[in-house]
Order: C-alpha cells, then structure tokens, then sequence
C-alpha cells in the first residue's frame, strides 16, 4: 500500500537502502560518470545510516529496506527471478552472448536471494566470471580486458531511495532517471510494484519506459489536491506535462493542480528538495540563492477533460511566500538556508541544508554539520533530530533523499 498526500503528516513507514559494496566498487576515474564527487569511507557511511535508520525507528517509523523487499519479489518463483536477472544483465549493457550467458549463471547461482539482490547493486568485475569457461573461446575482450573491469557497473547512488520512484497519494510515478547510471536503479522498484504482495497493482502515474526525464527528488506532495515538481537539471517539462496527464486522467486521484517549480540547471541545485521542502504545517525551509531566478507555473486539466492531451498551465507572477500561501490556505513562514548568509547559505546547502526529512509537523531529521540551518530551525521552534554526515553528504544528498516515504498517517 501507497498513502502519501503531504510532506509534514507523521511518517508511518519508510524505505531505504543500507550502503553496501557498492561504494566500494567507485574509484577516481569513474567518480563522474557515477554521479559522486568523492569516495565515502564505507564504515562510516554505515553508521551514519544506521543511526539515520535508528532515528526514524525511536520516533514510531516502520524502516524497510529496498534490498529486501528486491530478495522477497525474486523469491516468489524462478521464472520471476530469471526475468530479473536477464532484464538486469540488458540494462547493465552486457551484450557478447557468451559474456550475456556467464553473468546469468554467476548470478544465478547465487542462492541466498538477499546477497543476490546485493551483488547487482554491488557491480560485477570480469575477474569474478568462471575463468575456465571464459577461455574456452577467446575473444578481443577476453585479451584486453583486465580481471578488474566492470562487465556491470556498480550502482553507488541507491542509498538516495528519493529518486527512482515518487510516492504520490495512493500511487507512484516510477521514474525514467536523467543518467544512465541511475536509471538501473529503477528496475528494483520495477519489480517491487509489479510483483511484492504489498505493492502490486498501485497506480502508476509515470513510467520508466516513458522518454522524458523525471526523478523523485523534484516532487513534493504540498497536501491531498496540489503537487508541487521541480523543473531541473534532472527532470523535463515534457515529463511534468505527461505526469500531470496521468494524475488528472485518474478518477481516484485527488490531485487537481501541479506546480512546476522552474529551479537554476545546475549539480548544487539537482532537484527541489536540495533548495526548498515543507518542515512544518505552515514553515518551508529554502536556499535564497535560487529566488533571483525562480519560476512557478500552474498545471491544471484543460477545457477537454476527456482529451489525454488538453492542460491549462499558466504563469503566476508572485512571490514564493503569497503562491504557497494561495494554494495552501493560510499564512506560511519561509526560512532561509542558513538564516540568509550569503557565503554559510551556499556552503550548508551544498551539504543539503535545505534537504530535511519531515517526519511529523514541526519535527526533522537533518545532518549535523549544517549547525547554523539547525540552530535557526530550532528558533523557529522545530524539533531538530541530528544524524552524523561526514560521510553519506559525499554523494549530495540529505535526509530527504536518503527516504521514499510508503505511508504517512491522515
């Protein structure tokens, strides 16, 4: 089950992913191309997480894992699990049948579905492929290959659970991610809400087959008929138009009006919950660095509303404070990163000062090293739960997209 219309009401049930092996598998020279600006120390990075997982847990939150509800999904019959293996092995790039056909079987033979799940995130080196079988024909790759070159890419984002798919009401837009790298990541959810007994069926208002671009970190849920998305350096306005189709298409959805929030292109200001989320009922934290240049438009459903093509989108030329406080009915208070300081604003949002897990009106997880964001909540009267970050922040990303909340309560 899905039921996911705020931001603020108490979260009730979470997902996440531990940080594995994965973080292990980057190195300096693949650091671009998967998305990290330097390498976590791995230890730490699981005791940060773990405290993060303890947190949610002393505040009454069932936490619940990717990887293990990926291991229950391929442990519901073989002719699952082999779909997901061959579909994985596709996606990672393999293509050489005989390489195609070693990956399959490594894996396969991989028994405890859990450390298989795990092995797919974790990346898979040709030196770990049966050598004797790898050269009984030799090929141009056997001969240039070193033992250490990924044959499948290690996927070291997955602890942001925030992306792949968005929670929306009683649904999810399965997403079709800006990088390739990330874009495996969607596979897991794929299944998870193709086959998990506790997720199959739920609406889908986005497709990862889709062409245009979307990730979950750009969508916020304001209340029960009005979305808010961000139009970012990772996701299009072709994909807001398509996912405000869907959403308004669906009898059962109450969303009436999607906000697209216009944000700077830029890897500071990836998606909207790095520069503006909902901490309280009526209090927003947001970076000012992105005022000067912020654009909001409304979507709502055309004039045709059986037309799967027809939308109203319009300007609103206003300030952030009076639209929120329009389309949210009462009076809201705006908090800048870092109490507005210019040079402290820049440095805290970069480490995802703005990025907070709301998980009860007016209570937030956040990272501790953002002390001066912090101690400005607190004197606005939030309670402000702090988690280690030294190293989780390396791969940009805060509390909020470190969580997919499942359910929140009414």
């Amino acid at each position: 089950m899905i039921h996911v219309t705020s931001e603020i009401k108490p979260l009730k049930k979470v997902l996440l992913h531990r940080p594995g092996k994965e973080l292990l598998n980057l190195t300096p020279d693949t650091l671009e191309r998967l998305l990290f600006d330097d390498i976590p120390y791995l230890p730490d990075a699981i005791k940060e997480h773990d405290e993060f997982a303890s947190i949610l847990k002393k505040q009454g939150v069932e936490v619940v894992y990717l990887e293990d509800l990926m291991a229950e999904v391929i442990g519901i019959s073989d002719e699952i699990k082999t779909k997901f293996l061959r579909q994985f092995i596709y996606e990672a790039g393999i293509r050489t049948p005989k390489y195609k056909n070693l990956v399959f079987e490594y894996l396969y033979n991989i028994k405890d579905n859990k450390k298989l799940v795990l092995k797919t995130m974790e990346g898979i080196q040709i030196g770990e492929l049966d050598r004797a079988k790898r050269e009984i024909e030799k090929s141009l790759v056997d001969l240039v290959s070193e033992e250490s070159k990924f044959i499948a890419d290690p996927m070291p984002n997955l602890y942001f659970t925030r992306d792949p798919f968005a929670s929306i009401g009683h649904g999810i837009a399965l997403n079709k991610m800006f990088s390739v790298t990330r874009n495996r990541e969607t596979i897991y959810a794929e299944y998870i809400f193709e086959y998990h007994p506790d997720y199959a069926g739920v609406d889908k208002y986005y497709d990862r087959y889709l062409p245009h671009h979307i990730e979950g970190g750009d969508v916020l849920n304001l209340n029960e008929h009005v979305l808010a998305v961000g139009y970012s350096q990772r996701t299009t306005a072709e994909a807001i138009d398509q996912l405000a189709k869907n959403l308004f298409k669906d009898p059962e959805c109450k969303i009436d009006t999607v906000l697209a929030f216009n944000i700077p292109n830029s890897r500071a200001f990836m998606h909207l919950d790095t520069v503006f989320t909902q901490i309280d009922v009526d209090k927003f934290t947001y970076h000012p660095g992105i005022m000067e240049t912020l654009q909001v438009f409304e979507i709502t459903e055309g004039d045709i509303p059986e037309s799967d093509e027809d939308l109203n989108v319009k300007e609103i030329n206003d300030s952030l404070e009076n639209i929120l406080e329009t389309y949210l009915g009462y009076p809201v208070t705006l908090i800048p990163c870092a109490g507005g300081d210019k040079v402290s604003a820049e440095r805290e949002q970069w480490n995802d000062g703005s990025n907070t897990l709301c998980i009860a009106p007016g209570v937030v997880v956040v990272y501790n090293r953002n002390n001066i964001t912090n101690e400005v909540l607190r004197k606005h009267g939030i309670k402000v739960l702090e988690m280690n970050s030294a190293e989780l922040s390396r791969g940009r990303g805060g509390p909020r997209c470190m969580s997919m909340p499942l359910e929140r309560a009414d």
